[in-house]
C-alpha cells in the first residue's frame, strides 16, 4: 500500500456563510473540511484542464483531419518567402 505525502499547503479564506457551508457538506460526507474541498477542487481542475488541453472531433471530422495529414503538402509562396527570410536573417 503506497502513502502520499501531502508536502504543500493551500490556504483558503472565505466567509462565515461560505464556511458554515462547507463545514455541513464535509459533514455529510463524512470528511474533513480540507479533505472535502481538495476532493472536490480537484475534480473541478481536472474538468477545466480537459476542456482545454482536449479536442473531440465528429467522426467525419476526425477522417477529413485523418485525410488532411496523409495529404502531400502544398506549397505556400508566402510562408516559403517567409521562411526564407527568416533563414537569411538568423544566420
Amino acid at each position: 500500500m503506497t502513502t502520499l505525502t501531502k508536502d504543500t499547503r493551500l490556504h483558503i479564506r472565505c466567509d462565515q456563510d461560505m464556511r458554515r457551508l462547507l463545514d455541513k457538506a464535509a459533514a455529510y460526507a463524512h470528511m474533513s473540511v480540507s479533505e472535502f474541498v481538495l476532493r472536490h477542487a480537484v475534480v473541478q481542475a481536472q474538468s477545466v484542464v480537459q476542456a482545454h488541453e482536449a479536442i473531440t472531433l465528429e467522426q467525419s471530422d476526425f477522417a477529413a483531419f485523418l485525410d488532411a495529414l496523409d495529404a502531400p503538402a502544398v506549397g505556400n509562396p508566402a510562408l516559403q518567402r517567409a521562411m526564407q527570410a527568416h533563414s537569411e536573417q538568423v544566420r
